[in-house]
């Protein structure tokens, strides 16, 4: 008996969780606060951009439910709402270890 085929919808949802990391810049974001909630500007900071750039890519990962936003006084504080990113990132660099470690033996290094 075959496994349940995922719902193309589920599929959908994921893609687009997904693809809201797909940017150094989020990445660095996402893990900058898996260490606990951080404003825009100490953000800024982590990525080497401007205030208004960072914003726009918080926006993008709050839009996918991946950031959260508290406000207090003229700041934004953002936070992950979703925890268990980390230990997806931890997922990937057993991944990229695995996938050099593959690429140096091939390269007989």
């Amino acid at each position: 008996m075959s496994p349940p085929v995922l719902p193309r919808k589920k599929a959908v949802l994921r893609a687009q969780v997904i693809k809201s990391l797909a940017h150094p810049s989020r990445i660095l974001m996402v893990d900058a606060l898996g260490s606990g909630e951080k404003c825009v500007c100490e953000l800024a900071e982590v990525v080497g951009a401007d205030m208004s750039t960072v914003s726009k890519h918080l926006s993008l990962l709050k839009s996918a439910g991946l950031v959260a936003v508290e406000k207090r006084g003229l700041n934004q504080y953002y936070s992950l709402a979703c925890p268990c990113l980390t230990d997806f990132f931890r997922c990937v660099d057993g991944i990229s270890k695995k996938n050099s470690r593959s690429l140096r033996e091939a390269c007989g290094l």
